[in-house]
């Protein structure tokens, strides 16, 4: 009677582990059945949040369920990642995620509450956003090289502004620091936009800023641009030449804009994303709207972008370390 009762209890459990297979199998080739949750760590109006919906809306439409934009900010993307972080991993959770959120933000602060890496799937990367090093109209400088021979002979004299630890305008300063041997002045504003402000006014130096951002004051004529920071030269900025080329070598700093989900999404509902992100991208409308964000669009799958994290993490975790930066 014993065997015949452990025999029973097992053949129970193999069926109920056989349902339960059948069960998310099912789910997963019915997906999506249900609103998907885009959520977006940082406030309306950036790049992430014009980028999540531009893209919630073209998936909408392609994948026959609503994909609704949240927005959850707060302590460097840290709260809203943290979220889908957590989120149950069944393909209606995903998250837009950055260079700051995905790569950067370990080596700045130590009770982050999530790992970029393990706690996520990367599903595809949507483009990538380069910044350009800009000065006032009336600035001394009017070229790279004089910014670095200034920056050599007053060590910490020069200032120059950010958004915050982190950030690709504070990550292009600290490369510029790395590659030409000097110490800049970092100034650290609540936003992009009253860098800008202070840079005119004469407040501070420079700023390494999106080229979206700064197109206003470049197209007034309020700011010079000196130099971008892509490996090659910007079609909607073809007067600058990368900074790589102008006393920098190897000079290439790039944000990016990606989509992750929570580890352990479904392979099948990852690819289905994934494929269905990269046909969006590739469409002209979605192009030339990225574009004007100042994205340029890419589109690498799950397993390319997984690789382009990673190497994103070690590029930038050496230039933090070697800059003496420790997390807080």
């Amino acid at each position: 009677m014993r065997s015949t009762f452990i025999r029973t209890l097992a053949a129970a459990a193999a069926f109920g582990l056989t349902a339960t297979l059948a069960h998310a199998q099912q789910a997963t080739a019915d997906w999506p059945a249900k609103t998907i949750r885009y959520i977006v760590p940082f406030s309306p109006g950036g790049v992430s949040d014009g980028v999540a919906r531009l893209m919630a809306e073209q998936l909408s439409a392609r994948l026959g369920q609503p994909v609704v934009v949240e927005n959850k900010p707060g302590v460097s993307g840290i709260i809203g990642t943290q979220q889908v972080a957590r989120a149950e991993p069944d393909g209606y959770t995903v998250v837009g995620g950055t260079i700051t959120t995905h790569a950067v933000n370990p080596f700045f602060i130590k009770s982050l509450g999530y790992d970029p890496v393990k706690d996520f799937t990367p599903v595809a990367l949507v483009g990538m956003v380069s910044n350009a090093l800009v000065v006032r109209a009336d600035s001394p400088f009017d070229t790279v090289q004089q910014v670095i021979d200034a920056a050599r002979a007053q060590p910490d004299g020069l200032t120059y502004g950010t958004a915050g630890a982190g950030t690709s305008q504070h990550l292009s300063g600290q490369l510029f620091q790395s590659i030409s041997g000097t110490r800049l002045r970092q100034i650290v504003y609540k936003g992009g936009s009253q860098s800008m402000v202070d840079l005119i006014g004469g407040q501070i130096d420079m700023v390494f800023e999106t080229v979206a951002a700064a197109r206003p004051m470049i197209d007034s004529k309020r700011v010079k641009v000196l130099g971008v920071t892509s490996a090659a030269p910007l079609a909607d900025l073809p007067q600058a030449r990368p900074l790589a080329e102008l006393g920098l070598p190897g000079f290439q700093m790039q944000s990016w804009q990606g989509i992750f989900a929570p580890a352990g999404t479904p392979a099948p509902v990852v690819d289905r994303l994934a494929r269905e992100i990269a046909a969006v991208v590739e469409t002209p409308e979605v192009r030339a709207k990225l574009l004007m964000l100042g994205v340029a669009p890419d589109g690498r799958g799950s397993a390319a972008f997984a690789q382009f994290q990673r190497s994103e993490i070690e590029k930038w975790g050496k230039v933090i370390k070697d800059a003496g930066i420790q997390a807080d």
